[in-house]
């Protein structure tokens, strides 16, 4: 996972300026006395063999597709025979690659199958040479699983590794390639894992969060740079410094019994370079790649519909690697679909979590992806999906979601992580008022919305773990602070905050900065604070804590805010207006883009207010005794129930 200078130099400025498609958010930094390695061109001969594998390394009963391609590795299995014999189970399909150390068995589970053991034979002209047993278990209808994440969410996005660490035992795993543990250094581990996780779900819970998305957790045995956990190296392991797949099941199982749900983050466009099956190829198109010149990916998603578009240009977003240590992975080779797709089912039905984020997603094969989500739904039809769609024009963004879009394609996918909703945000929060500027650029965006099937899938955020903290950017403006969160949390869509922003954590860079990723204070062991705990709070980190916790606590119980009509109003000298409506309530948001203070006269808006007299300004529990006339410091917000 390491990258060459020019183009680390490069995406650095990308992410200054946020004025380019989606860039290398999870590249490497090239650590000191670390060599690049070359993967222009690697041939399947097979040469590379480690260790027995089946994968998936078990299936169930009674899933909605009866078929399950199986992968058997093991060295020189290709050319036998394969046979099994188990009541409703039969051998569909055999597939031989290049590589002599891969099977792979398209396996048919009739109907009415019973959960057991079977054994799979593989035979020469001598007889059975190779036995593997292969379980089918039983579903499990017994607990919640795929709940889907919506817009009656409000999500959490937890970077493992610094948030907290609960098991300081699996820190340091020695048959592991990076074995340093530096909480001085951003590009080392620091040791959060599931169990520090775990052991805040009644932090999490207070606060209003009702769903967790973590930063992948799927093991990363790179040399360099593998806290992250987007250079995945084992698609059916969690990574043993983040802990065990049990112990992430569980986490679920926790969450589920608090009411709140697991999202996991799935990559399909590439893997780490140390990934086993990248150390020994299937097949020579099982990931992109060339003899000579190594492409650099240009990050602009845009190819996709263009109708001008050069191929080139196409190429070097679809088929070039995000990362020199990041191999692009080939969709369109069929038993990697099939593999990927069987992996991301697998997750689901083993730990029950409820939903994906899909990690660079415009760089992915749309074809395949349109497949991966029709799968994903038609097996678990209330799953929650979103995308990645880093870009920078709404027509952009938009034709990644669900719905028919230019030549006939349709992405199946639910929501995005919305982006175009951001920038709005900045600008509204940060830019002088304009005809299309400032906060009229919210009220435009919001204006598109016709663009997507349903607007209400998708995810609002004001920072993560690639982008400058929120806080930072508004120059620590507590005010600006809690006007953005006033925004994000009454707004169309599904809320996400990142830790930390819950008690004003700064810090900037992201991927290549110190402050993006910096460690969750009294997450670990020996830190001389901890911010989960009120009593360690400063006066400003609680009064951002309480803003954020008396907002989603009022979201929970208001489905005004949630599923209810919006209403919004032209932006009128610096004064933004907008409804949220359901049977029963109707909650009014006025944001002042100002630096100064405004007096806001309603009668523009006696359409929505008609019959009210008074308000409860949710924001500080007050209440609002005349209409008529609205008091809003200089970019503030004024969240108010009408009665």
């Amino acid at each position: 996972m390491y990258i060459r200078f020019l183009l680390l130099a490069l995406l650095s400025s990308c992410f200054a300026l946020q004025a380019q498609d989606e860039g290398g958010a999870h590249a490497s930094k090239l650590p000191e006395g670390v060599e690049e390695s070359e993967y222009y061109y690697r041939q399947p001969d097979g040469s590379n063999f480690s260790a027995t594998r089946i994968e998936p390394p078990f299936w169930w009963t009674g899933m909605a597709k009866r078929e399950v391609e199986v992968l058997i590795y093991d060295e020189n299995v290709r050319d036998l025979e394969p046979a099994l014999s188990y009541p409703g189970v039969s051998i569909l399909k055999t597939t031989r690659l290049e590589n002599p150390n891969y099977l792979f068995l398209l396996l048919d589970i009739g109907p009415g199958t019973a959960p057991g053991k079977l054994s799979i034979e593989l035979s020469n002209s001598e007889g059975v040479v190779k036995q593997y047993a292969y379980e089918l278990k039983a579903r499990n209808t017994d607990e919640p699983k795929a709940q889907g994440v919506t817009a009656e969410d409000f999500v959490y996005l937890i970077m493992p590794d610094r948030f907290a660490n609960g098991d300081t035992g699996n820190d340091v795993v020695e048959s592991m390639q990076q074995t340093d543990v530096d909480r001085s250094n951003v590009f080392f581990r620091h040791g959060g894992d599931l169990i520090g996780v775990m052991e805040h779900l009644d932090y999490l819970e207070s606060l209003g969060v009702t769903a967790l998305w973590l930063n992948p957790v799927l093991e990363n045995d790179q040399p360099y740079e593998s806290y992250h956990g987007y250079a995945v190296t084992d698609h059916y392991q969690i990574d043993a410094r983040f802990g065990t797949n049990e112990q992430y099941r569980q986490l679920v199982r926790l969450a589920h019994e608090r009411g709140m749900k697991i999202v996991m983050d799935v990559i399909l466009n590439h893997t780490g370079d140390q990934h086993w099956f990248i150390n020994d190829l299937p097949s020579k198109d099982w990931i992109h790649q060339w003899e000579d010149k190594f492409p650099s990916i240009s990050y602009r998603a845009p190819v996709h519909m263009d109708p001008y578009g050069a191929k080139s240009d196409f190429v070097a977003v679809t088929e070039s690697w995000f990362d020199r240590h990041m191999p692009d992975l080939n969709q369109q080779q069929p038993q990697l679909a099939n593999y990927l797709i069987q992996n991301s089912i697998w997750w689901t039905e083993y730990s029950g979590q409820d939903g994906f984020r899909i990690d660079t997603y415009a760089y992915c094969d749309q074809e395949f992806m349109g497949q991966w989500n029709q799968r994903m739904l038609e097996e678990y039809p209330e799953i929650g999906i979103f995308a990645e769609t880093w870009v920078q024009a709404i027509g952009v963004q938009s034709w990644f979601t669900a719905g028919q879009r230019t030549g006939g394609h349709n992405s199946n996918l639910p929501g995005v992580t919305d982006y175009q909703m951001y920038y709005a945000f900045l600008d509204a929060l940060n830019q002088e008022p304009g005809w299309t500027s400032g906060v009229t650029r919210l009220y435009y965006v919001l204006a598109q919305d016709y663009v997507y099937d349903e607007p209400f899938k998708n995810v609002l955020f004001l920072d993560n773990h690639d982008l400058n903290r929120t806080f930072e950017v508004l120059g620590e403006d507590i005010i600006k602070l809690k006007s953005a969160l006033a925004l994000l949390l009454t707004m169309r869509g599904i809320p996400m905050i990142y830790y930390g922003t819950e008690i004003g954590m700064v810090g900037s860079g992201g991927a290549f900065g110190e402050g993006g990723r910096k460690d969750f204070p009294g997450g670990f062991p020996k830190d001389e604070e901890n911010k989960f705990k009120a009593k360690d709070r400063t006066e400003q980190e609680a009064e951002i804590f309480d803003y954020v916790q008396r907002l989603a606590t009022y979201r929970k119980r208001t489905s005004a805010l949630q599923n209810g009509a919006l209403t919004q109003y032209i932006p009128e000298d610096g004064i933004y207006v907008y409804f949220r409506q359901a049977v029963g309530k109707v909650v009014m948001v006025v944001y002042n883009a100002n630096s100064e203070a405004s007096e806001v006269e309603t009668t523009r808006y006696a359409e929505h207010m008609a019959g009210f007299t008074s308000a409860i300004d949710i924001g500080s529990g007050k209440t609002i005794s005349a209409l008529d006339r609205l008091s809003v410091p200089g970019h503030g917000t004024l969240v108010l129930e009408l009665r």
